[in-house]
C-alpha cells in the first residue's frame, strides 16, 4: 500500500484501483465461481462511476466473445465427429518406442490445438492417449500430462488457438495498427513448441515411480480410489464375517470406509462390526477388485439409488468411466439433486474424486467436482448424448461411436475453410468463424443443442463483464499511471530484463486468476510500460500471452490441468515436479524467440 500511497491518483483511479484488488482477491479466494465475481466487479464499477452505465454490456458485442464462443462451438462438433478415431491406429505403429510414441502424440495435439480451443483438442486426445496406454501396457500418467501441456503449448501458434491471444490482439488495436492477424503468434510459438516438445517425449521419467509404475490392466484402468455401495443380500456369503475379515479376504486394494445399517450411518466403522443382511457398505477400491467382491461374496452393487432396475451388463446395456469436464452440470451437485436416473437415464454406479474433495459419505450425497471419475451405467447407443448432456467425457470408447461416419469430417473441413477465409483476409475472424457454426447448424451436421451445450457458459460470462472492468483502468488513466511508476522503478534494466519480468510475472499471475482474466489485467499495463520504456509493444504483449497460456505448475490453474488429473492419478505436486522445467524452458527460449521475432525498438 506505500506504493499506492505515492502516486498521484484521482478520486476516479483510486475507486478503480480498489476495485481491481478486490476483485483479483475474490478471484484467488475462489469461494465463488470466477463469472460471478465478474459481474459483481462489473455492477460495482457501474455503482462506482468507473465503468459508464452505458458501456456496462459492451464487452458482450465485443467481436472476441463472439470469436471465443464460435472456436469453441467448432471444437466441440470436431471432438462429437469421431474425425480422430483414424489417430489410435496411426499411434500403435510405435508401440514399444514410448520417447516416440509420446513424441508423436503431443505433436499431433499441439497441431490440433492451434486450430481449435485446446480444452476441446485435448477433450478430444484424452480417449485416445487413453487407447494407446492400456495397448500398450502402460500407465495413463505416462502420456496424460505431457498431452496436457502439449495442448497448451500448440494454442501458442494461432490467432485462434487459446482465448489469450484473441484478447491481447484486441488490446493491440488500440496501443498499435490494428489487430494480431492469423498466424502472427507462430515464429515464436513454433520455437516453444519444438524445445517443450523434445521435453515432452521424456518428462514422464520425472514422475514418482508409483505413479510410472501401473500399467492398465485389460479393460480397467489403474485409477485405485472409486466409491461404490455394496448391500449386502440374504444370500451373501460374508453375513457374520466381521469388516475387518472382509478386508483381509479381498486381494487388491479394498478398504470399507463407511456402513449403513437402518438408519444409522458411521464413518469408519469399528473392524470389529459384525455384517449384517441389509447392511450397506461404502466402500473405495479398484474397479476390478469392486467386481471381484461382489461376485465372490454373492452381494449388490447399488448407484445412485437403492435399487437398480436393470443389470449391470446385457445387451444393449453397458458401463462407461467418464471424467467431470469444467461447466458440467453435475459439478456442485450431488446425485440425489441432480436424479440421474430420471433426468440423464443413467446409474452412477462408482465415483472416484479428485484428492482435494474426497469423502466417505454416501455416494448419493457425494458433491461432483471438476475432475471427478465416474463410473455410469446405460444404454450404449443413447451414452454419448447423455454424456454431452451432463458435461462428461468419456474415458474410454467401449462400444461407443462418438460421431456419425457419413459426417466426420465435416466440422474439420467447415474449421479449415474458416481459417483460410481469415488468413486471405475475405472476412474478419469473428464473421468467418460464426458462418462456420451457421454452416454447421443449417446443414445439420450438429444437432443444436450441442452446439450451445459447446459454449463454455461461464468463459463467455467473464470476458464480456470483465472487458469494461479492464478498459476503465485506461479510461481513467490508471493503467497509464501504473506503467509510468513501474518504468521510473525501472529504470536503467535491461530491454531483455524486463520483458523477462514481464513475461515471470504473467506467469506467476495466471495460476490464481483465469488466464483471460490475467490477459485483460497485465495486457494494458505491459504496454504502457513498453512506451514509457521507448520500446514497441509487440514483444510485452506478446509475452503477456504467452505466460497467461503457459500454466504448468498447477492442476487448478487451467482446464487442461485438471482434466487430466483424475484420468492419470496425478497429485498435486506432480505437476510442479514435471511442469517447473517446462516453465523455465518457455522463459529461457520464449524471451530471446520474442526480441527475435519483435524486436524491442519500434
Amino acid at each position: 500500500m506505500e506504493f499506492l500511497n505515492n502516486l498521484p491518483l484521482t478520486a476516479e483511479q483510486w475507486r478503480i484501483t480498489l476495485l481491481l484488488l478486490i476483485t483479483v482477491v475474490l478471484f484467488i479466494w475462489d469461494r465463488w465461481r470466477y463469472d460471478v465475481v465478474a459481474l459483481t466487479a462489473l455492477f460495482a464499477g457501474v455503482m462506482l462511476g468507473v465503468v459508464p452505465a452505458g458501456d456496462a454490456f459492451s464487452g458482450f458485442a465485443s467481436p472476441v466473445v463472439v470469436t471465443v464462443a464460435a472456436v469453441l462451438i467448432l471444437s466441440g462438433a470436431i471432438g462429437r465427429s469421431g474425425a480422430s478415431e483414424n489417430v489410435m491406429t496411426f499411434m500403435m505403429r510405435f508401440d514399444g518406442r514410448p520417447a516416440l510414441q509420446l513424441f508423436v502424440l503431443c505433436a499431433a495435439c499441439m497441431v490440433i490445438s492451434g486450430f481449435m480451443n485446446n480444452v476441446g483438442a485435448l477433450a478430444l486426445f484424452l480417449p485416445i492417449a487413453l487407447a494407446v496406454a492400456r495397448a500398450s501396457n502402460r500407465s495413463p500418467s505416462d502420456l496424460l500430462m505431457p498431452l496436457a501441456f502439449a495442448s497448451l503449448l500448440g494454442g501458442l501458434v494461432t490467432l485462434i488457438g487459446t482465448p489469450p491471444n484473441l484478447l491481447i490482439s484486441d488490446i493491440r488495436a488500440k496501443y498499435a495498427d490494428g489487430p494480431y492477424q492469423m498466424f502472427d503468434f507462430a515464429p515464436v510459438g513454433l520455437v516453444i513448441c519444438a524445445i517443450g516438445l523434445a521435453y515432452l517425449a521424456v518428462c514422464w521419467r520425472l514422475l514418482p515411480k508409483d505413479r510410472r509404475g501401473k500399467p492398465l490392466a485389460e479393460n480397467q484402468f489403474a485409477i485405485e480410489d472409486y466409491i461404490a455401495e455394496l448391500r449386502i443380500t440374504e444370500t451373501s456369503s460374508i453375513i457374520g464375517s466381521t469388516l475387518k475379515a472382509v478386508e483381509d479376504a479381498v486381494s487388491g486394494s479394498f478398504n470399507i470406509i463407511g456402513l449403513i445399517r437402518r438408519d444409522t450411518r458411521e464413518a469408519a466403522p469399528s473392524a470389529r462390526r459384525v455384517v449384517r443382511e441389509g447392511d450397506l457398505l461404502i466402500v473405495r477400491g479398484d474397479p476390478q477388485t469392486i467386481k471381484s467382491m461382489v461376485e465372490k461374496t454373492k452381494s449388490e452393487l447399488l448407484g445412485n439409488k437403492d435399487e437398480i432396475d436393470i443389470p449391470l451388463t446385457s445387451e444393449g446395456v453397458g458401463v462407461v468411466e467418464a471424467v467431470v469436464r469444467a461447466g458440467s452440470s453435475l459439478i456442485g451437485r450431488t446425485p440425489r439433486q441432480l436424479r440421474m436416473r430420471e433426468r440423464f437415464g443413467v446409474n452412477l454406479l462408482a465415483l472416484r474424486q479428485t484428492s482435494s474433495h474426497r469423502s466417505p459419505r454416501r455416494l448419493s450425497e457425494v458433491t461432483f467436482h471438476e475432475g471427478d471419475i465416474i463410473v455410469l451405467q446405460g444404454e450404449v447407443d443413447a451414452m454419448p448424448e447423455r454424456l454431452e448432456a451432463m458435461g462428461c467425457l468419456p474415458l474410454a470408447q467401449r462400444n461407443l461411436q462418438l460421431g456419425q461416419r457419413g459426417s466426420r469430417y465435416v466440422p474439420a473441413i467447415i474449421m479449415a475453410i474458416a481459417v483460410l477465409l481469415v488468413i486471405f483476409g475475405v472476412l474478419p475472424v469473428s464473421i468467418a468463424f460464426l458462418g462456420g457454426v451457421l454452416v454447421l447448424a443449417l446443414t445439420r451436421v450438429t444437432r443444436l443443442d450441442d452446439l450451445y451445450n459447446s459454449i463454455d457458459g461461464p468463459v463467455i460470462i467473464l470476458l464480456g463483464a470483465l472487458m469494461p472492468v479492464t478498459a476503465a483502468m485506461e479510461t481513467t488513466g490508471m493503467a497509464d499511471v501504473l506503467a509510468t511508476q513501474i518504468a521510473t522503478l525501472s529504470e536503467g534494466m535491461s530491454g531483455m530484463l524486463l520483458l523477462t519480468t514481464v513475461l515471470v510475472a504473467t506467469m506467476v499471475v495466471t495460476p490464481f486468476l483465469n488466464n483471460a482474466a490475467t490477459v485483460l489485467l497485465m495486457g494494458p499495463i505491459a504496454a504502457g510500460l513498453a512506451i514509457k520504456s521507448g520500446y514497441s509493444v509487440d514483444p510485452f504483449l506478446m509475452a503477456v500471452a504467452i505466460g497467461a497460456s503457459c500454466d504448468f505448475l498447477t492442476p487448478v490453474g487451467h482446464q487442461s490441468n485438471t482434466l487430466v488429473m483424475g484420468p492419470g492419478g496425478y497429485k498435486f505436486t506432480d505437476y510442479w515436479r514435471v511442469g517447473l522445467p517446462l516453465t523455465i524452458i518457455v522463459i529461457v527460449a520464449g524471451v530471446p524467440a520474442l526480441m527475435w521475432a519483435w524486436p524491442l525498438m519500434p
